[in-house]
C-alpha cells in the first residue's frame, strides 16, 4: 500500500529578518535548512517545531500571501504563556477561544498576511 505523508505547506515571505523574528524569535520554529540559487537571490528555507514543518519562500510564484495553516498543538495554554512571556511588539496572542466543534483556538497573523490557527483540545 502506498503511503502519503503530511503535506508541507509553503508560505510566501518578503523579508527575512522578520520572517525570522516572527517565526523563530517568537514562534519557536528552528530553521533546517535554507538554500539561495546565488548571491543576491531569494531565500528558501525550511523549519520546523516537533511535527510542524513548514516552507518560506521569498520566490515570485512559489505561493500567494494570505494562506491560512491550521496546526493542532497539545498544549495550548503552554503555547500561549509561552508566546506571552516573549512579549512580541507585533503581536499579542490573547487567550485561546472555545469553539463549537470542540477545540480551543488561536489564529496568529505573520508579517506576510498568512494565518496560522493554532487548535488544542477543550479545557
Amino acid at each position: 500500500m502506498i503511503r502519503l505523508s503530511s503535506p508541507i505547506p509553503v508560505l510566501r515571505i518578503f523579508d527575512e529578518a522578520k520572517a525570522r523574528e516572527f517565526y523563530v524569535d517568537w514562534l519557536g520554529f528552528t530553521v533546517d535548512w535554507e538554500h539561495r540559487f546565488g548571491d543576491n537571490f531569494p531565500i528558501y528555507l525550511q523549519m520546523s517545531r516537533g511535527h510542524c514543518v513548514i516552507h518560506l519562500s521569498e520566490h515570485h510564484g512559489d505561493a500567494t500571501p494570505g494562506a491560512h495553516l491550521r496546526v493542532d498543538c497539545d498544549d495550548i495554554d503552554g503555547f500561549v504563556s509561552e508566546l506571552s512571556a516573549k512579549d512580541y511588539k507585533y503581536a499579542k496572542p490573547g487567550e485561546p477561544e472555545e469553539k463549537p466543534w470542540g477545540t480551543r483556538e488561536i489564529t496568529l497573523t505573520d508579517p506576510f498576511s498568512n494565518r496560522l490557527t493554532f487548535s488544542g483540545p477543550p479545557a
